[in-house]
């Protein structure tokens, strides 16, 4: 219904009212020519008013129905069906204004992917996929990453700060008590906004993501007032854990565990992923092969692997004894005779998968890109079709 309809059903109801009112009060005496100085009969004025107010619902009732049947909006069915399949978060992940907007969006918009839903995962990218006729992709899940590690027990403060336990509020007096102005504030915003309950306080004041309940929907990160949540895929799983831009020296003073831009991620990294830029490391993430050298020569141990435990290497029969692994291998763990199987030492492996990647022959295995390092194998062994 444009304005002007608008402006045009309410004039119109208006004048009905007044009409029926004028109606009214002239049936009742005032301004007209009843006297009601004497004796009034309640049974006649209790019926009149029954049949008026019932007049005037049918009315109004009738008024009704028909401006509802005139200005419908006709719903695609599509749409409800897909809203019944969706979680309901209204988390806003998907890029729309929730779960409504989304079943609007993905019903009638074929550009619209069905998987975009991040709460409800691959079952409901499959529902939404069946209702709307669409393929429903293999998505990778996204996770809410801290950048930062410094709790209260490893961090310097400025201040004691007493006021509303809020990152947002904490934040107006003076930046926040940290002397780190780019550290985690540690009162716990990103616990408050979630709307999954994935995010709790540690001991140590610092918030810990449960990644089993997190869906990335990026609440967290818009809420938190220092940008230290980074939302990212499952893959991205070496990071440097720090924001800080100062010079070293000052980060060191201010952080047990900050990055101070030493460079030695730089020079152990056989990728070339880390670069130091404004006094930070950064790991290129499509460079990265999550071998995690760089988390063990880390000094300060800014830089977190996020892979909870790393299995070892160890070789297997069809080794041709190139020696590819040894010359390979950040920590020499491996060593063999030319021509010969080698062996791996597993007190010194540290499960990086370098030489699980280098192999020519995918004769090493227990590492945890073995299955991908395969995988490509195999099809690169494949004939090409005409």
């Amino acid at each position: 219904m444009n304005n002007k309809e608008l402006i045009t059903l309410r004039i119109s109801i208006s004048i009905l009212i007044l009409s029926l009112f004028s109606a009214t009060t002239s049936l009742a005496g005032v301004g007209g020519e009843i006297d009601v100085s004497g004796p009034i009969n309640v049974k006649e004025l209790l019926t009149f008013a029954f049949l008026f107010l019932g007049g005037l619902g049918i009315v109004f009732g009738i008024s009704l129905a028909l401006a509802a049947q005139k200005f419908a909006v006709k719903v695609d069915p599509k749409v409800e069906r897909v809203r019944d399949v969706l979680p309901g978060a209204n988390c806003g992940a998907c890029g729309f204004g929730g779960c409504q907007g989304y079943a609007e969006a993905v019903a009638t918009n074929p550009d619209i992917a069905p998987n975009l839903c991040a709460p409800g995962k691959v079952p409901v990218a499959n529902a939404v996929a069946q209702i709307t006729g669409k393929i429903a992709e293999a998505r990778e899940p996204l996770f809410a990453r801290i950048m930062c590690q410094g709790g209260w027990s490893r961090s310097v403060k400025k201040f004691k700060y007493e006021g509303i336990h809020d990152c947002r509020a904490a934040i107006l007096a003076g930046g926040g008590d940290k002397q780190c102005a780019y550290g985690c504030l540690s009162y716990g915003t990103c616990e408050k906004v979630c709307p999954f309950n994935a995010i709790h306080m540690t001991e140590d004041h610092l918030p810990f993501v449960d990644i089993t309940k997190c869906t990335g929907c990026r609440k967290c990160e818009e809420a938190c007032p220092k940008k230290v949540i980074e939302v990212l895929t499952t893959c991205k799983a070496v990071l440097v854990a720090c924001h800080s831009k100062d010079k070293g020296a000052i980060t060191k003073n201010n952080c047990q565990v900050g990055c101070i831009a030493c460079g030695i991620c730089v020079k152990v990294c056989p990728f070339d992923a880390p670069s130091v830029e404004n006094n930070l490391s950064r790991i290129d993430l499509n460079k990265c092969k999550v071998c995690g050298l760089c988390v063990s020569k880390c000094p300060t141990k800014a830089i977190t692997d996020f892979i909870p435990r790393r299995s070892k290497a160890f070789v297997m029969d069809n080794c041709i004894g190139c020696q590819i692994c040894i010359k390979v291998c950040p920590v020499d763990a491996a060593s063999g005779e030319k021509k010969k199987k080698h062996t791996i030492d597993q007190t010194r492996c540290i499960g990086c998968g370098i030489c699980t990647a280098k192999c020519p022959v995918q004769a090493i295995d227990g590492t945890f890109n073995a299955a991908e390092v395969f995988a490509s194998a195999s099809e690169k062994g494949k004939p090409k079709a005409a």
